[in-house]
């Protein structure tokens, strides 16, 4: 009786399995059919690997813009013309999500800000984070919000649609009665 042993060429990338399933397959074929060199070239299982969108999704985006439509067709930059932020999703389901408006205003006194000024750098900010998980039949991702800057907002859960070409991302969800669509890019 023949028995087969994987040789592992590099150390495995535990946070990262989406080749394991077809190093498997190559092996199995190999070990029926020992005339088989490349398994995965002759029967094209390399070629017909998908990647979830979740796998997708994993990493960190830098925000790029946002741009709010209320119903009306009125179009808004909730965070300005040029944004900054973040977003990053991690591969066990935890995201991070923290941004806002790249002209805020600077406290006069940065110790002992007033109340007018605290409400303002709210306004022109956010920041949340807790679990994620993605819908991969209709494209969508699901945020759970754990803990957020506006307090009133945890708890909630917020769905949002999904589009991606190469490496930039754009989320769309509905919002009052519009519609708020941001575009992020991949970090490099």
């Amino acid at each position: 009786m023949r028995t087969s042993a994987l040789k592992i060429e590099r150390p495995m990338d535990w946070n990262n399995l989406s080749g394991f399933g077809v190093a498997m397959a190559d092996a199995a074929v190999r070990a029926a059919d020992p005339g088989v060199r490349n398994a995965a070239a002759a029967t094209s299982i390399a070629g017909a690997q998908q990647t979830t969108l979740k796998e997708q999704l994993v990493g960190t985006w830098t925000l790029v813009s946002t741009e709010d439509t209320a119903a009306n067709g009125t179009k808004r930059e909730p965070w300005g013309a040029n944004p900054k932020g973040i977003h990053i999703f991690d591969a066990g389901g935890i995201y991070a999500v923290v941004g806002g408006n790249s002209n805020r205003s600077k406290f006069k006194t940065a110790s002992q800000p007033m109340t007018e000024e605290l409400a303002t750098a709210i306004r022109d900010y956010y920041s949340n984070f807790g679990t994620w998980t993605v819908n991969e039949a209709d494209k969508t991702l699901i945020r759970h919000y754990q803990s957020a800057l506006r307090p009133n907002n945890e708890g909630e859960d917020v769905k949002e649609s999904v589009s991606l070409s190469g490496d930039e991302l754009t989320l769309s969800r509905p919002l009052a009665g519009g519609t708020r669509i941001s575009m992020y890019r991949r970090a490099k």
